[in-house]
């Protein structure tokens, strides 16, 4: 029996199929090594609270 997903649940299913694409325009664009620099940059910048501090400067 499926259960129906909660509105979160839909939601991050949104972002990481959003994230899918994105990372497959990559690697067809640049490479599998830039795709996974990319993503692995745009975590750090996420971790270190970066990506609020770039749009309030």
């Amino acid at each position: 029996m499926q259960t129906e997903q909660t509105p979160e649940e839909k939601s991050k299913d949104d972002f990481f199929a959003r994230l899918a694409s994105l990372s497959e325009e990559m690697i067809a664009k640049h490479g599998k090594e830039f795709s996974m620099g990319a993503l692995v940059l745009a975590a750090r910048w996420i971790a270190q609270d970066r990506i609020n501090q770039k749009q309030t400067s």
